[in-house]
């Protein structure tokens, strides 16, 4: 079994807690220089990046409970999520 290798993607930034439940929550706007998220939630989420105020449905990208994941963005969008039931997602900007 080969083990899996997690690579730098850039330095650590603002980070923020968002409360989710099963009304779309957003993240506060990313930072002019965030290119990529690290998120992780408490819960199991469906998952939205997008400009102003993103809503996420629960057919979006599904974000397993307590697993991080590292996805590209766009300076100034906003992470959206919805849960079945309650949630906190973590939202780590990377520069």
């Amino acid at each position: 079994m080969t083990a899996l290798a997690i690579e730098t993607v850039g330095r650590q930034g603002a980070s923020q807690n968002v409360a989710v439940t099963t009304t779309s929550a957003a993240s506060t706007v990313l930072g002019s220089q965030t290119r990529v998220v690290l998120l992780v939630a408490t819960a199991a989420c469906n998952i939205r990046i997008g400009d102003a105020t993103p809503t996420a449905v629960a057919g979006d990208t599904l974000l397993p409970a307590n697993f991080p994941l590292a996805l590209i963005c766009s300076p100034g969008q906003k992470v959206a999520a919805i849960t079945a039931s309650t949630a906190t997602l973590s939202v780590t900007e990377i520069y």
